[in-house]
């Protein structure tokens, strides 16, 4: 049996690996990279001997700053994430969950100030067993990951 690349390796950028099966779509909104001219290659739903299945991202010539790695975390707790200099990983970035998160949500709640006013969204961040929970610093409502929006 031979062994074949699914997704082709960059010379230089960012590996986010390890994504949840689900998430990569996500992520790519979260870092705004849907209008980018960067070259990015994404797989879903990637075999994975660790996770089952499995999303990847590869942005060539780019590297992601600490704070959007930890943002990643937030939909992918597991994903590994290597910066690549000359096809080869220099540095594996060391993540962990934000507390609050600014401007990136959407809060769902039809009520809350933020769905009427032009005001920075704002969510606190927390982890419980598998799950992460968001709430709204204005409505004070608290949301399951998947409930909340990507502000695009």
């Amino acid at each position: 049996m031979t062994s074949t690349l699914s997704v082709s390796a960059i010379k230089n950028g960012t590996v986010i690996d390890h994504i949840a099966s689900g998430q990569g779509l996500r992520i790519i909104h979260l870092l705004s990279l849907q209008n980018s001219q960067l070259q990015i290659t994404i797989g879903l739903r990637l075999p994975s001997k660790l996770i089952g299945m499995k999303d990847l991202i590869k942005i060539e010539d780019r590297i992601l700053t600490d704070e959007e790695a930890n943002e990643i975390v937030v939909f992918a707790a597991d994903a590994t994430i290597n910066i690549i200099d000359n096809f080869t990983v220099v540095k594996k970035i060391s993540t962990h969950l934000p507390s609050e998160m600014k401007n990136v949500f959407i809060c769902p709640n039809p009520s809350c100030i933020t769905q009427s006013e032009f005001i920075e969204s704002r969510f606190s961040i927390e982890q419980q067993l598998k799950s992460i929970k968001l709430a709204c610093h204005f409505c004070e409502k608290v949301f399951e990951r998947d409930q909340v929006e990507v502000r695009i």
